[in-house]
């Protein structure tokens, strides 16, 4: 049986542009074959057991020909593949989508468009440039900057400079001095307004405001690059009193995010929505002890106590969903009482329906230690359900209040990095690029640390809690501190920081 080949539009980077249409087709790809200008955040959505296939297309350095990537949507449709091909931009727009279906439509291969957002249209907007005004302009053309390889850039300069409209160059960069030349030889005037917009949509993004005359001199000394794209017309001056992209309190920051995996998510998208660029270096990950098996030991055990401690959204996690397999609900945890020790953990046990009677306002072991000392009963027996390797703060306070407890280990926490990532964020440091760096546990600075083999003290380490506070500050590191264990606080004190 045929497979089906669908050309997404995977936007200009920002992957909140992609479609949700896109978004949900990419769900259920076998194969992807995606471009050099998809975005980061896009590619991330790509389902882990699909097989990828970097095609790369980068001006004259194409990884894969354009031929072959016809050839390989074909092989893929044939051997019953569900296939994605993800574009940057719009599949139709100088994408060549309408030649990898070509081939598709000739040998009776089932295949669909999902159209995306345009650079030429998100980029300026981005830019705070509205490419149509009526106080300005009427129209806008859209103009490839580039040709086949080894082929004259043909641009009817004449229809361009007559037309009276907004110009936006695609993949133009390369050729501006050509196409600024032509513009003015044909009749434009130089003091025209242009801007060059690089890394359109993404957190690095630049812009440079100039004229037809000054851009690529301008261009010349900001060094800037591929991708980019470019814009001419009177709407140009309008980008300083629209440029809302640029006014985002956390633009141009580099923040790398340090939790683990399953937990990046919140905090990165929040970083995300201020403007900063983050890279995402897991350093530790948490494995469960808890199998269908052991959760009844631990329910057994647990009818013998009257509080159950939770310190971590993990441990949370670690003995929910052995629960939530083995269909018992919360029932199964009688008239226990649930003490945790702070927000997350507290709103990772409201997934399960299950409300915690105790929290401290102040994240912490010996917080939370407290908390029991005073709420518990002298009588009464307390099950702490953490990591195999859990701090000793709140068991001093247990020890110090008398109560007695059980410490059952229900996670394990270990150190985990992907080499690459750990190189690209070592030479960022090493090089005084990194601005902050997330630390929300002392075992995410420890890894960290046992991970990235530069100097401590050239990026501000941003510290949930006491505990990570003291570890970051054993190693030299630059440190603010949120006044809450929440994720919504830790942006607010990198946000506060950098005011």
């Amino acid at each position: 049986m045929k497979g089906k080949v669908t050309l997404i539009g995977a936007g200009p980077g920002d992957v909140g542009l992609l479609t949700l249409k896109g978004r949900e087709a990419l769900k259920h790809a076998e194969v992807v074959i995606y471009d050099r200008l998809v975005g980061d955040d896009v590619l991330k959505l790509i389902p882990k057991n699909a097989e990828k296939i970097d095609a790369g297309k980068e001006s004259a350095n194409h990884t894969i020909p354009q031929e072959r990537i016809n050839e390989i949507l074909l092989e893929k449709a044939l051997e019953g593949k569900n296939t994605i091909r993800l574009k940057g931009g719009d599949c139709f727009l100088f994408g060549r989508g309408g030649e990898e279906l070509e081939l598709l439509a000739k040998n009776d291969i089932d295949f669909e468009v999902i159209p995306g957002i345009t650079s030429a249209l998100a980029v300026p907007a981005y830019a705070g440039i509205p490419i149509t005004h009526r106080d300005f302009v009427s129209s806008v053309h859209i103009i490839t900057g580039h040709q086949k390889k080894n082929e004259p850039v043909k641009i009817d300069f004449d229809n361009c400079v007559s037309c009276k409209g907004t110009l936006v160059f695609l993949m133009g960069v390369s050729n501006m001095k050509l196409i600024m030349d032509g513009l003015m030889e044909h009749g434009m005037s130089k003091d025209m307004p242009s801007a060059v917009i690089e890394q359109g949509t993404r957190p690095r993004q630049r812009k440079v405001i100039a004229t037809v005359g000054t851009i690529v001199d301008e261009c010349k000394k900001q060094n800037i690059k591929s991708p980019a794209i470019i814009v001419v017309g009177e709407v140009c001056i309008l980008s300083n009193q629209f440029d809302w992209f640029s006014k985002l309190p956390l633009k141009g920051k580099e923040i790398v995010v340090t939790r683990p995996k399953e937990r990046q998510g919140v905090l990165s998208d929040k970083l995300k929505a201020l403007g900063a660029h983050v890279i995402e270096c897991p350093c530790i990950e948490t494995k469960s002890l808890v199998d269908e098996i052991t959760i009844d030991d631990i329910l057994n055990r647990a009818s013998n106590f009257n509080w159950i401690v939770f310190t971590s959204p993990a441990g949370v996690k670690s003995v929910m969903e052995p629960m939530k397999q083995k269909r018992y609900d919360a029932r199964k945890l009688g008239n226990l009482k649930i003490a945790v020790i702070g927000k997350a953990t507290g709103e990772e046990l409201e997934k399960y329906g299950i409300f915690a009677d105790i929290m401290p306002l102040t994240y912490g072991g010996k917080k939370l230690g407290e908390m029991l000392a005073k709420e518990a009963k002298q009588s009464e027996r307390v099950l702490l359900l953490r990591a195999k390797k859990g701090a000793e703060e709140i068991l001093l306070e247990l020890d110090r209040a008398g109560l007695e407890y059980e410490d059952y280990p229900v996670y394990e926490t270990f150190y985990q990095s992907d080499v690459t990532k750990v190189q690209e964020v070592s030479a960022m440091i090493c090089d005084n690029q990194v601005d902050y760096v997330t630390f929300t546990s002392a075992s995410t600075v420890e890894a960290f640390v046992s991970s990235i083999k530069c100097s401590m003290d050239c990026f501000t380490a941003v510290c949930i809690g006491e505990k990570t506070r003291l570890t970051a500050q054993k190693y030299g590191m630059k440190i603010i501190m949120s006044r809450n264990a929440t994720t919504d606080d830790l942006v607010q004190c990198i946000v506060e920081h950098n005011c």
